[in-house]
């Protein structure tokens, strides 16, 4: 029987090969650093196993960025609204375009930056004070929206007008969805960009009010030691989730590379580094 998860990963992949994952002429594949021997290496193993038949050359970051995103949110809308016997809810998950830095804003954990993003451009000295820790901009969000004390009393009388009067679940209660998840989508690694996902997942811990959003990167890059520089550690990220994990470790044993393989095994064995097929159960917690 056919796991519906492995068919998703499956077209995950795909819709990655018709226009995203490409090798280009001289046989360097688009997410791998092209000056970097090793990472040249680890990507083609890759996309050989993922059957990469495409030939182009490699596309500007920002829009292979951007379909990764796209790709990506598309596997969670297909995986992760499947559990709703496992998570109920009115859930909705989409990639954010436009960049708007208060896109969190309208998020009940973090309503409250409106108002402080509007004294800040009233007063220059809190704008200095403040910087831009309080900007987030995730790529992919799920959120879940507020519930009718219908829906909460369904069954039994759980809350009336007397108690209950301040969770945020509850709608009468909040006008706000719950983010339920930040995802960042991080086509490839770089050293110079390496601490941008953890910037954002820290700012994310310091300016909710409320329930923590699970944070979590997504990620295709095929070095095991740009993967360790946001994978390894804990406090900000939840976990980092690989784009082909599998595909991953088997092209470094076949390559012999130990050290990587060792490397690779001390993040999966210390539940820092997941496959793509990981993430949407580990949401339902």
């Amino acid at each position: 029987m056919a796991a519906h998860f492995a068919e998703a990963r499956k077209a995950f992949h795909a819709a990655l090969l018709e226009s995203t994952l490409t090798i280009n002429s001289i046989g360097v594949v688009s997410n791998a650093d092209s000056s970097n021997t090793t990472s040249k290496a680890i990507a083609k193993g890759i996309a050989e196993l993922l059957e990469a038949e495409t030939i182009g050359e490699r596309i500007a970051g920002q829009t292979s960025g951007n379909q990764f995103e796209s790709i990506c949110a598309d596997f969670v809308r297909e995986t992760f609204l499947k559990l709703g016997h496992i998570r109920p809810g009115a859930w909705d998950v989409h990639q954010v375009t436009g960049r708007n830095r208060l896109e969190i804003a309208k998020y009940e954990q973090y309503a409250h930056l409106i108002a402080l993003d509007r004294a800040a451009k009233n007063d220059a000295e809190l704008a200095a004070a403040l910087g831009s820790d309080y900007t987030i901009t995730p790529d992919i969000v799920v959120v879940r929206d507020t519930i009718e004390d219908g829906v909460i009393n369904a069954q039994i009388c759980l809350v009336n007008d007397h108690v209950t009067t301040l969770s945020s679940l509850r709608k009468k209660n909040s006008g706000h969805p719950l983010l339920h998840a930040s995802i960042s989508c991080k086509w490839t690694i770089r050293s110079d960009r390496a601490q941008n996902a953890r910037s954002e997942a820290l700012n994310l811990v310091r300016n909710r009010k409320g329930r923590l959003p699970h944070i979590v990167v997504v990620t295709a890059e095929p070095t095991p030691s740009r993967l360790a520089s946001i994978a390894l550690g804990t406090g900000d990220i939840d976990c980092v989730y690989h784009f082909a994990l599998y595909e991953l470790q088997e092209t470094v044993q076949t390559l012999g590379m130990d050290d990587a393989a060792d490397l690779l095994a001390v993040m999966v064995n210390g539940n820092r580094l997941k496959d793509i097929s990981d993430l949407p159960l580990d949401l339902a917690v």
